[in-house]
């Protein structure tokens, strides 16, 4: 795993660059473009697009976890001692 300071050092390079950034070519409505990028506040499209599609993700994500809730609910049959665990874990 890398360090912090190599992941620094590397976000610097043109073969990181390369090996972890993609460059698309899309055909997008430029309405939608536009909508985006207002609603993200974004100055650019990269960081509208960007926001947009990692929202969606977590948007999904969330969707998919509560569909395993759905399947297997999670049952608390003493919140006491959960809250003293959280208020353990808020001090610390």
């Amino acid at each position: 795993m890398l360090t912090h300071v190599t992941q620094i050092y590397l976000t610097n390079t043109i073969i990181y660059r390369i090996i972890y950034r993609m460059k698309v070519t899309a055909l997008i409505d430029d309405d939608l473009v536009k909508n985006v990028k207002a609603y993200t506040r974004s100055s650019t499209i990269t960081e509208a697009i960007t926001i947009a599609l990692k929202d969606w993700v977590d948007t999904y994500n969330i969707k998919e976890l509560n569909k395993k809730i759905q399947r297997k609910p999670i049952y608390i049959n003493n919140g006491k001692k959960i809250r003293e665990i959280n208020r353990k874990n808020d001090n610390s």
